[in-house]
């Protein structure tokens, strides 16, 4: 069940918030929640149900475990165990038939839904209790709400349990927290709904549809900035829903995207992108391996190690390990190329900057390595007529304001002036009825629009 549906957005979602609010006693609210978490993934995976509550159960006795007996053996059993499940659905077709060639059929593993956010959130539990940064969770109910919660449960953020372990037990559902989450909801219903979904039309139909013989430079950068644009709107459009219902239900959760396309640097970019996935492989990764306090060579060592797996993270595909090679190679260029090259005029460095992400996303979203050569190759050399007709011919060129609307989206530029205007009674209406627009244009293009599934939500 999409959070973009009708069926959650008319259905799941207000019976879920009447069945919650019915009573204020704390215990029935915890239960409540535990129960709609379960109905919402055996809505959409039931077939791998029975995982995620071995996977509940084994890490809750494990995390008690470790603050007992405080044993490094019980934390490495935890990250093995946790691992160990990621691999086999996720990885293992790909390292046995792609890598090794040992068998000619893949084997049929239905990925689990959500798998690869909740083990990284496991892991860092586990982690957090032996370096002794939070304790372990003793009440069953509590703990699974925290791994199961259906607002961040498919596709993250990756909320770590620090963060909310007293929420868990008491939190404050008021009238303010609800109407902040309903308006945070509703921004990131339109993020999907009327920005990433039109945009996903333009991308699908030049990435997936047009010929490596036929990419003119036109298609390849209108290609490479839909896609640029969509997988912003898309992700951060799904962090924005998923922290909007937790809000409702007195969570908060912290953000997960902060205009990572205003960037001075690729670093900044990958602190303001996903911010929960970075700090993730810079909390339990990179720095276990010692980060940059070491000697230079291990320090590029440890860089490359993180960006290997973060492609991996994303998917079982050469195109991705290569994004993440990219992105590590990059780093290592800006630390001892480019910052210091452009020092003096840092335009240059953002203007650098985002032609490197759009490169990026171009990897990212890519079939194949010959694919990437080819859009790269028709960016930078001009190859065919900027005639519009191309555009036209695909079906996409009335399509032309949704790119202009994204790029003045994605800065800080209609934000600040909503802040603005939601400081006064007169103008805050005006907020209001512009967000009330923006949920009724939504839910129009939900009725009449083909399902588009969210991005992030194969990984």
């Amino acid at each position: 069940m999409l959070f973009s549906s009708l069926s959650f957005l008319l259905g799941f979602l207000p019976v879920s918030l009447i069945l919650y609010f019915i009573s204020k006693n704390r215990l029935y609210r915890n239960i409540i929640l535990f129960v709609l978490s379960v109905s919402f993934y055996a809505w959409g995976e039931p077939k791998t149900l029975w995982l995620i509550i071995i996977v509940i159960l084994f890490n809750y006795f494990i995390g008690i475990k470790i603050e007992d007996k405080n044993n490094k053996s019980y934390l490495l059993i935890g990250i093995i165990f946790n691992a160990s499940l990621l691999f086999f659905f996720k990885y293992f077709n790909f390292f046995l038939v792609d890598l090794l060639q040992i068998r000619q059929e893949y084997l049929n593993i239905i990925l689990p839904l959500g798998i690869s956010f909740y083990t990284f959130k496991n892991i860092s539990y586990l982690a957090d209790i032996y370096n002794k940064k939070t304790k372990a969770e003793k009440n069953l109910l509590n703990f699974s709400n925290f791994v199961l919660m259906f607002p961040q449960f498919i596709a993250g953020p990756i909320v770590r349990y620090e963060t909310i372990k007293e929420e868990l037990v008491d939190r404050n559902e008021n009238l303010q927290s609800f109407s902040d989450g309903l308006r945070r909801f509703i921004i990131g219903l339109g993020k999907k709904i009327i920005i990433a979904n039109n945009l996903a039309i333009i991308s699908d139909k030049i990435f997936y549809e047009v010929s490596l013989n036929e990419l003119t430079t036109l298609l390849a950068w209108v290609g490479a900035i839909s896609y640029t644009l969509q997988i912003y709107y898309d992700f951060s459009g799904y962090s924005d829903l998923a922290i909007g219902i937790a809000k409702m239900f007195g969570f908060n959760f912290e953000e997960n995207f902060n205009y990572p396309y205003i960037a001075k640097t690729v670093q900044e970019f990958w602190r303001r992108w996903h911010i929960s996935l970075s700090f993730w492989f810079r909390d339990y990764i990179y720095i276990p391996l010692g980060g940059s306090r070491v000697s230079t060579i291990r320090w590029v060592f440890n860089l490359f190690v993180v960006w290997a797996l973060t492609g991996l993270w994303h998917g079982a595909s050469f195109t991705f390990i290569l994004w993440g090679l990219y992105f590590g190679i990059i780093l290592l260029i800006e630390k001892f190329i480019l910052k210091k090259l452009l020092k003096d005029i840092p335009i240059v460095h953002q203007i650098l900057t985002i032609l490197i992400f759009i490169i990026g996303w171009i990897i990212f979203n890519s079939n194949s390595i010959a694919q990437v050569l080819a859009f790269i190759k028709n960016m930078f050399i001009i190859n065919g007529s900027f005639s519009l007709n191309a555009l036209n011919n695909l079906g996409i060129l009335y399509l032309w304001p949704y790119i202009l609307i994204g790029l003045i989206g994605c800065t800080p530029i209609i934000a600040n002036l909503l802040n603005k205007l939601n400081k006064k009674p007169v103008t805050g209406l005006m907020v209001d009825a512009y967000l009330f627009s923006i949920l009724i244009i939504s839910l129009i293009l939900m009725v009449n629009s083909s399902y588009v599934t969210f991005i992030y939500f194969k990984f």
